[in-house]
């Protein structure tokens, strides 16, 4: 019998369970000896489900859309299409656009939903759209002067284009000073944490690149056309339909780990890497602590590391071979942006829908997956209606509401150190102010989730980034891979085409991992989130 190489795969998130089926499926498992070492009790990361008292938080909404056909048959294997014609339509909710001989959300818990994406910007108690756009309802709720004023500057952008070294010049150049003062500065800065001139314009190349005034007109002119642009021509912020699981993105790495165990994956979990062991230039081994402070050697032939590459230097260092003194400096100087959602569960919002679009609830809820607060005078980033994304997320779908509202903010500062009673308190206190809802009294439940590491940021050290690659790079058996194991603001479509690369690269024996680091360079459609 050949020799089955060994595969240590550090972390139980999209990318390293994408690694891990990819690895074994199809008789893969006669070749290949994987283990996932997962540091909590969770799986899918970021992407994750967190459930409670019957309703379930999708940690930063997860869009499953991408111009990767690998990516998009991958996840329609994992969970069906929805299909049959006969259900509750009043429980499924709105804009259900059916798949001929798909599965019954009904009756089948393991389902993706047809959604439709409508995402607003909330700004001087004015609704507009996401992305802005200049449509009537727009212009309306600007008034004359400040259109005029953002129509000429916009003008001006046209004609003097600005060096693009940083975050805000490259907004200015698409948008115009004035609208980018309005819409981008603030909540930019709410984000990060920093001003946008601070900011490498990378992250608005991976992220917006296609975006700008003249994409956002000439989507609207193709709407008005007989002939409906698929969604792989239009830019993703534009995009109007995605995929959902019928209980949230969890559902989908959950029913991912199963698989793989089924296959014969070991999985194992409360397992924090705190070692990584080198030699003859090679990762030899890793050292995993266990909740109760237990450490366990595992060598292997090849790794495949999702971690943050800010701790997986550390690891490196904590070895017998140290680390080299400059590249742990780059990895120390890593920049990251930590989360916060609140869920509220509410009787009811205050907000209106205006809009044509049918929804759920009673009254009607607005139809929004995201609301997004640009207002400088909030804390609060984003919204999130769950209603909106599954009614499946919501116990009672029909006379409540479940609404995450998210937080940027630092491990460690005075917002992420809060009580959970503070935090929660604070919520509902923005949400009166905002006119959302009325008051405590329409509170029913309050949740506080925080995540650690949430968004790779692109300041501090992040411009020797290539330095780090090409030392990380250098051992050979070593694969970087995902959102955190790559530092880049990756979707999760692209942190799975990362480790689909890898192994790709694994089972062939290719060198160069050009390929595993490229994948998302060609900035052409990451959507702002």
């Amino acid at each position: 019998m050949a020799h089955k190489q060994s595969v240590v795969i550090i972390g139980g998130g999209p990318a390293g369970l994408t690694a891990a089926w990819e690895l074994v499926k199809e008789g893969g498992a006669e070749q290949y000896d994987v283990t996932v070492l997962e540091e909590t009790r969770e799986f899918g990361g970021i992407s994750r489900t967190v459930k409670h008292n019957g309703n379930r938080m999708d940690i930063g909404g997860h869009r499953f859309f991408s111009k990767d056909d690998r990516i998009m048959d991958w996840w329609k294997d994992v969970l069906p299409l929805q299909g049959a014609p006969s259900y509750d339509d009043k429980k499924l909710g709105r804009h259900h656009d059916l798949e001929p001989g798909g599965p019954d959300p009904e009756t089948t818990d393991e389902v993706m939903l047809k959604r439709h994406r409508v995402s607003r910007i909330f700004w001087n108690h004015h609704f507009f759209d996401y992305p802005i756009s200049l449509s009537p309802n727009t212009l309306k709720a600007m008034g004359f002067k400040l259109t005029m004023q953002a129509g000429f500057s916009y003008l001006k952008s046209v004609f003097h284009k600005l060096p693009e070294t940083n975050l805000e010049n490259f907004y200015i150049n698409r948008f115009g000073r004035k609208l980018y003062s309005m819409f981008f500065e603030g909540y930019t800065e709410k984000l990060w944490g920093r001003h946008p001139s601070q900011i490498s314009a990378d992250w608005g190349a991976q992220r917006v690149k296609g975006l700008s005034i003249l994409e956002v007109l000439k989507n609207a002119f193709q709407k008005l056309l007989p002939k409906k642009r698929s969604n792989q021509e239009v830019e993703t912020s534009l995009i109007e339909e995605f995929w959902y699981p019928k209980y949230g993105p969890g559902q989908l790495w959950e029913t991912v780990e199963r698989r793989c165990e089924n296959a014969g994956v070991k999985v194992v979990t409360d397992a924090k890497v705190v070692e990584v062991r080198q030699q003859e230039g090679h990762i030899s081994s890793v050292v995993y602590q266990n909740a109760a402070g237990e450490r366990t050697e595992l060598a292997a032939d090849q790794f495949i590391s999702s971690m943050p590459v800010k701790d997986l230097v550390e690891a490196i260092d904590a070895s017998d071979t140290p680390a080299p003194k400059d590249m742990t400096a780059v990895a120390e100087g890593l920049p990251y942006r930590d989360f916060v959602t609140v869920g509220l569960l509410v009787k009811h919002l205050r907000l209106r829908n205006t809009t044509d679009i049918p929804t759920l609830g009673n009254p009607p809820i607005v139809p929004d997956c995201w609301i997004y607060v640009q207002d400088p005078g909030y804390k609060v980033g984003r919204i999130q209606v769950f209603n909106n994304w599954s009614p499946y997320l919501v116990k009672d779908v029909d006379d409540t509401v479940w609404i995450g509202l998210e937080y940027f903010c630092k491990e460690g500062d005075d917002f992420w150190n809060m009580s959970e009673e503070e935090a929660k308190k604070f919520a509902i206190e923005e949400m009166t102010r905002m006119r959302v809802i009325n008051g405590p009294q329409d509170v029913l439940d309050a949740h506080r989730e925080r995540v650690k590491k949430a968004y790779p940021a692109y300041f501090d050290t992040y411009a020797q980034m290539p330095d780090l690659i090409e030392y990380l790079d250098s051992f050979g058996n070593l694969y970087c891979v995902g959102r955190n194991g790559q530092h880049r603001y990756n979707n999760m479509d692209h942190s799975m085409a990362t480790a689909i690369e890898a192994v790709g690269n694994i089972k062939s024996g290719k060198t160069s991992k050009r390929n595993v680091w490229s994948v998302n360079t060609d900035k052409s459609y990451h959507e702002k989130k």
